[in-house]
C-alpha cells in the first residue's frame, strides 16, 4: 500500500508561529486542523499516536486525580465510562480494563491483575502501536518505550528500589535493564543515548535540567525517524512530537518552549523540504 502525500498540508505546517511568548501557540487547534485532512488510515496512526495521553488520563481518573491532558482523544466523562465499559479504546487496552473492572470476568482470566495497572496499561498502549501500519509509530513506540525504561531503572536504582517493577515490556533490552548490575544496564553497544539518559537523571539535581535534556533526544529520535520523509503521514506524525515536546515546554518553562518552537519552524521550513527531495 503506498503511503499519502500531504503536499499542501506539511507545506502549511511552517505558518505556525508565536507572536510573543506563546501567544498563537495552540496545540490543540494544531491538531484539530491536521486531523481532517488525513485518510481513514493516516488518521488511525495520528490517534493512536495520542493514546498515550489516554493512558495518562485514565491514571489519574483510576487514581482519583484531577489532573487531565487535553491532548487526548477522549475526554473525562468518555474515560470514565470507558474505564467501566471500554468500547472505543484500543482492544490490547480495553482487555486491561475489562480485567480490572470485572476480576471475575473472562478478560481477567488471561491477565495478571496481580501486577500494576499502570505497567499493564502501558504494555498494552505500546502493543497497539507496535500492531500499527505507520512504520514511524511502530519505531517510535519502541524507541520511547525504551528510554521511559532506562529513565525509570537508573531512578529505580538510585532510590533502591526493584527495577523490575518500573519496565514496561519484555522484549531483549527491558529483560536486560531488570537482570543487568552493570553501570550502563550492558546497554552502552545497543543504545546510543544510554549514556545521556544515565547522566541525565543521576547527575541533574535541577528537575527541569533533566527533563529538558531528555526531551531533546526525543526530538532528535522524532526528526531521525523521518528524515528520508517529506510530505507523507511519517513527516506529520514527527511533527506532532515536537508539537507535543513544544506544548509541554510552554507549560513547565516559557522561554525554552519558544525556543523549541523556533526551532521546529525552521526544520520544517517548507522550501528546505522541497530543495532536499
Amino acid at each position: 500500500m503506498f503511503d499519502t502525500n500531504y503536499y499542501c498540508l506539511v507545506a502549511g505546517l511552517r505558518e505556525y508561529s508565536l507572536d510573543s511568548g506563546t501567544k498563537g501557540f495552540d496545540p490543540r487547534a494544531i491538531l484539530d486542523e491536521i486531523l481532517v485532512e488525513l485518510t481513514p488510515r493516516d488518521l488511525q496512526a495520528v490517534r493512536l499516536l495520542y493514546g498515550y495521553y489516554d493512558c495518562e488520563n485514565l491514571l489519574c481518573l483510576r487514581a482519583g486525580r484531577a489532573a487531565f491532558n487535553p491532548l487526548g482523544n477522549f475526554s473525562q466523562a468518555e474515560l470514565r465510562e470507558e474505564l467501566e465499559h471500554p468500547r472505543n479504546l484500543p482492544q490490547s487496552i480495553g482487555r486491561i480494563l475489562r480485567a480490572y473492572a470485572s476480576p471475575e470476568g473472562e478478560d481477567a482470566e488471561t491477565i495478571d491483575t496481580g501486577r500494576r495497572f499502570e505497567t499493564l496499561l502501558y504494555e498494552a498502549y505500546y502493543a497497539a502501536c507496535e500492531a500499527s501500519s505507520s512504520r514511524f509509530l511502530r519505531e517510535w513506540s519502541r524507541f520511547d518505550r525504551t528510554l521511559r525504561n532506562v529513565a525509570a531503572a537508573v531512578t529505580a536504582r538510585a532510590k533502591d528500589r526493584p527495577v523490575g517493577e518500573c519496565i514496561v515490556g519484555h522484549d531483549d533490552i527491558a529483560e536486560q535493564l531488570r537482570r543487568s548490575s552493570a553501570a550502563d544496564f550492558g546497554l552502552r553497544g545497543e543504545l546510543s543515548y544510554v549514556d545521556a539518559v544515565i547522566a541525565a537523571v543521576n547527575d541533574e539535581g535541577n528537575l527541569l535540567e533533566k527533563e529538558h535534556k531528555i526531551d531533546r533526544i526525543r526530538w532528535q529520535q522524532a526528526v531521525d525517524l523521518a528524515v528520508a520523509d517529506y510530505f507523507d503521514i511519517n513527516a506529520i506524525l514527527s511533527y506532532l512530537v515536537r508539537i507535543n515536546i513544544v506544548a509541554r515546554w510552554t507549560r513547565l518553562d516559557e522561554k525554552r518552549g519558544r525556543a523549541m518552537l523556533d526551532e521546529l519552524l525552521r526544520e520544517l521550513d517548507g522550501k528546505e523540504l522541497i530543495n532536499n527531495n
